[in-house]
């Protein structure tokens, strides 16, 4: 794996710890509900994280099979 890909499959594995410890973390707080974050709002339900969780770790094998 090349050193672009390497940082790529690095910086994933981080996001992937982060989302899966957000899900934790608001499936035991039981929020399901849009938060206000700046004027922004910003998702925090478990789900939305599981879900990123997943497409992360698909990019970090799709990544690590490419040759």
């Amino acid at each position: 794996m090349d050193e672009s890909r390497h940082r790529v499959v690095q910086f994933l594995e981080k996001e992937i710890k982060t989302y899966g410890a957000l899900a934790l973390f608001l499936a035991k707080r039981n929020i399901n509900e849009h938060v206000g974050v700046g004027r922004s709002r910003a998702l925090s339900s478990p789900t939305y994280y599981k879900d990123r969780v997943k497409e992360a770790q698909k990019l970090v094998n799709e990544l690590g099979k490419a040759h």
